[in-house]
């Protein structure tokens, strides 16, 4: 079993890669939203609760296998980021590309509430919580900057 949650919460190993597994998790997640990209909103946003609650449990659980609170390589956090920023981008790589870079822009500066999330609670909650925030941040940066291409263009 431990095998499993270690599977599911470091993102199919992607967050073992030996430097930046934030970096490398975010884009392992590219190819599962890709094929769940389409989904009507309502399926979609039941993913993301799921995901959520999957998230929340194996990332607490790795933790514990890992024995160190918040180990960089559990990334089914910016797994979901990546889920939320993505939510409703527009149908167009450029978009897909400038939401990988602002969620890892929100993700690694941790602005606030992120930066409060991820100090003040622990465990599965806080491990998928600040992604789950920096995700708002960067889907909001992402909807705004696309607006002002789109007039510019």
């Amino acid at each position: 079993m431990d095998r499993l949650i270690v599977a599911i919460a470091t993102g199919l190993y992607s967050g073992m890669a030996p430097k930046a597994p934030g970096t490398w998790g975010s884009l392992f997640a590219l190819l599962p939203w890709f094929f769940c990209r389409n989904l009507p909103l309502p399926a979609y946003l039941m993913l993301m609760a799921a995901l959520f609650v999957v998230g929340f449990l194996t990332a607490g659980s790795a933790e514990k296998i890992f024995d160190r609170p918040d180990p960089g390589c559990i990334v089914i956090d910016e797994i979901l980021g990546i889920f939320v920023t993505l939510t409703l981008a527009p149908d167009h790589p450029l978009a897909w590309l400038l939401g990988f870079l602002l969620f890892r822009v929100f993700d690694i500066l941790k602005p606030f509430p992120v930066s409060w999330l991820d100090t003040n609670l622990h465990g599965g909650i806080g491990i998928m919580m600040d992604d789950v925030m920096a995700g708002i941040y960067a889907l909001a940066g992402l909807q705004l900057l696309w607006l002002l291409i789109g007039r510019l263009v």
